[in-house]
């Protein structure tokens, strides 16, 4: 990410620093810890999504289950989508200690 990049991104520093911490240690898993650990970040991933759904005024929807190989591209999104609607109190600290669960 640029620095132009990172001054117009809505996601603060803690809050992208820890998410690639995330990404990083998720490429990481062989494929069977990755499935084992996929329904612990779906779990963040709908959460996130629920959050930004009550605070624009949408109906909450499922996110569509499309494998570990998305997951992180959809907790992108997600992070990002909350970041824009500033639910971010207490992002950081999810992230890490989905982080620490990653082993």
């Amino acid at each position: 990410m640029t620095v132009s990049e990172a001054a117009r991104s809505p996601v603060s520093q803690e809050v992208s620093a820890e998410l690639e911490r995330v990404v990083g240690r998720w490429r990481q898993l062989p494929l069977d810890r990755a499935l084992s650990y996929s329904p612990d970040v779906r779990a963040l991933v709908q959460s996130l999504a629920d959050g930004v759904a009550e605070s624009t005024g949408l109906p909450p929807a499922a996110v569509p289950d499309c494998g570990p190989a998305t997951l992180m591209d959809q907790l992108t999104v997600m992070v990002y989508d909350a970041s824009t609607t500033a639910l971010t109190n207490g992002l950081a600290q999810d992230l890490a200690t989905l982080r620490r669960t990653l082993t």
